[in-house]
């Protein structure tokens, strides 16, 4: 495959990474911030349908385009800017991975509460919590990666 053609995939995937995970984030955020238990569960079933369609396929996208972008143009694993942009690579992806199954939990918390006509539970405010705190330490990270891929540090 062409250098452009991978590079040209690589930049799509990252930002419909990038774009995907902040637009579920803010959606999110402001659904649980409004506390209207109708707005969070719509929000989070396009959250976790979004995680799905557009955030994991571009994760996989990411990391196989990068490698062989990396082959193609002849650079070595072992530059400064290639090894910390994978290191904080797998450091967002273990902070996603919780968080993926954290959303599917309060998505089916507050679906339940919605039905049963209930306020959501002091369960879900803590995962919340453990939500946006694992998004605050993901989110400088790929913003370091971006700066990285563009600015190629020695």
């Amino acid at each position: 495959m062409s250098y452009f053609l991978l590079k040209y995939i690589h930049i799509i995937s990252a930002t419909i990474l990038f774009g995907t995970g902040i637009g579920s984030a803010f959606y999110m955020f402001v659904a649980n911030r409004k506390k209207d238990l109708a707005g969070i569960c719509f929000a989070l079933t396009n959250v976790v349908i979004a995680d799905f369609i557009f955030t994991t396929p571009a994760v996989i996208i990411q990391i196989i385009t990068g490698i062989f972008l990396i082959h193609n143009v002849g650079y070595d694993f072992s530059e400064f800017w290639i090894k910390w942009s994978l290191v904080l690579y797998f450091f967002v992806g273990i902070c996603w991975i919780p968080v993926v199954f954290i959303q599917i939990k309060m998505r089916d918390i507050a679906h339940a509460a919605f039905h049963k006509k209930t306020q959501l539970p002091a369960q879900y405010w803590y995962l919340d919590k453990w939500w946006i705190a694992l998004g605050s330490l993901a989110f400088p990270a790929v913003m370091v990666i971006f700066f990285l891929m563009v600015f190629k540090p020695q």
